[in-house]
């Protein structure tokens, strides 16, 4: 038997987290396994709101990762297709008790199983009636209670939430500015990328967000002056892209852990007309070109600028340097 929650959990984020936490807590103490259930295809996707302009926190890989490192036991992917989409939540219900062998089943506080699109105490009760027992996430901020787990005919009420994370302003320097609170979500920390809101998306993911890619090569202006980059080709173009401009961020390469500054743009000093993902990674001078590198965003530099010269172009970098230095002064 298992504990099963179900949905598509994109970023992982720390909303997510307080239902995995519920997951494994109560997978534990009834002895049984941890299971998600999510979907290879995002249902917006597959159902046409925008299957062309969404974009994701995650790659599958980098999800199923982040939900282990929840401490759930085994992630299932289901191929999200319109059929699939057409069952009700009593049909979705039984396919996660006869497939995977549900015992109990995690209903967030806004989750809608099925194509009925219950509202979570409903879907409590169509569950009990196939002999499942529900673990409701309410909207509250009570402890968690777990004493309703000996008794499957009344649905246990973990209480969970929707979590508030500080919403952190940057001007276009990255002087952070008071910060206030904000709901989590993951349509709300992929805004904040889009908007180069990095310190926003990372309180509300709780980690900071990361792209992956090969290294390819590029049109070398940056060696010329004196700051060559690695050019990235993202390695899941459904990956959302921060917005355009200059970040502060740490660079792995194999199992070494350097600093940088990445640019995103379309380099419009140089007549870029694409957009491009590079990175200039400070006290570094490997070759590394085809080598998988991860960038993790720590802090917006400035908005992307188009700049009269080369010249003016290279004293910026300097001066993105100079920050970049700043902030680990901070650090150390």
């Amino acid at each position: 038997m298992a504990v099963i929650a179900t949905g598509f959990f994109d970023g992982v984020h720390l909303g997510h987290r307080q239902v995995l936490d519920t997951l494994v807590s109560c997978a534990r103490e009834m002895g049984q396994e941890a299971i998600v259930i999510t979907f290879s295809r995002h249902p917006r996707m597959v159902l046409g709101q925008d299957a062309d302009s969404l974009r994701l926190l995650n790659s599958p890989e980098e999800k199923r990762a982040l939900l282990m490192a929840a401490g759930v036991d085994r992630v299932e992917y289901v191929d999200f297709t319109p059929q699939f989409a057409a069952m009700t939540t009593l049909e979705y219900l039984q396919f996660l008790k006869s497939r995977y062998g549900a015992g109990a089943v995690v209903i967030g506080y806004d989750n809608r199983m099925g194509s009925d699109l219950l509202a979570p105490e409903e879907t409590a009760t169509v569950a009990r009636t196939i002999g499942l027992v529900p673990v409701v996430a309410e909207c509250s901020r009570s402890p968690l209670r777990t004493s309703a787990i000996a008794d499957p005919t009344i649905p246990l009420r973990c209480m969970v939430p929707p979590l508030m994370a500080p919403r952190v302003a940057h001007s276009p320097e990255g002087t952070a500015a008071p910060a206030t609170e904000q709901a989590i979500s993951s349509t709300k920390i992929r805004t904040a990328l889009m908007e180069g809101r990095i310190g926003d998306a990372n309180s509300m993911l709780g980690y900071c967000y990361s792209l992956s890619g090969i290294v390819v090569h590029g049109n070398k202006i940056g060696r010329t002056l004196g700051y060559p980059t690695a050019n990235m080709c993202v390695d899941d173009p459904l990956k959302q892209i921060p917005a355009g401009g200059v970040y502060f961020v740490q660079v792995q390469v194999g199992p070494q852990t350097y600093w940088g500054m990445t640019n995103i743009g379309k380099r419009p000093t140089v007549g870029g007309s694409e957009l491009t993902v590079e990175t200039h990674i400070l006290d570094f001078s490997a070759d590394i070109y085809g080598r998988q590198i991860t960038i993790t965003f720590m802090q917006p530099l400035r908005a992307e600028q188009r700049f009269g010269s080369l010249e003016e172009l290279k004293k910026n970098l300097a001066a993105d340097e100079s920050r970049c230095r700043e902030i680990l002064n901070g650090l150390q």
